[in-house]
């Protein structure tokens, strides 16, 4: 297995930029990037373009909102290093193709098998969602549980995980 790195923090933590930052200071080309998130707004569509340009030449995109296991599977053997980001916009796009949480949590088991087989080291980015408020109603409940799930899920197989607060990154563990 090849290590994986798992980054979390808060909205706006500086996660995504330390996973960027890292992956360029320890990766050569080619390297990938797994975009789950999805241009259904003018807004997204400005931050994926916004996103792709700050990469550079160097990184080939996959957008990928929902197999990102066969994706992962399928591309690894082609890049010195993936970047997957990010894990909450995934669960989201499954919760809104109506899979149930039974489903959800088989899709994350077959995640954690599929990075268990990669051929290149990995990059995870996710947001920790379990540090607030007990949300009022049942889907966000169901959000954040699956969420959290996965996120230990994640956490258990990384060779290294980092926590990122204010851009600082605190290691969890490695």
């Amino acid at each position: 297995m090849h290590p994986i790195r798992f980054v979390l923090g808060g909205c706006r933590s500086g996660k995504s930029n330390y996973a960027l930052n890292y992956a360029n200071t320890h990766w050569q080309p080619p390297k990938c990037f797994i975009a789950t998130s999805e241009p259904l707004d003018h807004e997204m569509q400005v931050r994926i373009a916004n996103h792709q340009k700050e990469r550079g030449p160097d990184w080939h995109t996959i957008e990928c909102p929902i197999k990102i296991c066969d994706t992962i599977q399928k591309e690894s053997q082609k890049y010195s290093g993936m970047l997957l980001d990010c894990i909450t916009l995934w669960i989201n796009n499954l919760m809104c193709r109506d899979m149930d949480g039974i489903s959800i949590k088989k899709q994350i088991l077959l995640l954690i098998e599929g990075l268990k087989k990669t051929t290149c080291p990995i990059l995870i980015v996710s947001n920790e969602v379990g540090m607030g408020i007990v949300p009022e109603n049942a889907m966000a409940r169901q959000y954040r549980d699956l969420v959290g799930y996965c996120n230990q899920q994640i956490a258990l197989i990384s060779e290294h995980v980092v926590f990122m607060v204010a851009g600082i990154p605190m290691t969890l563990k490695g």
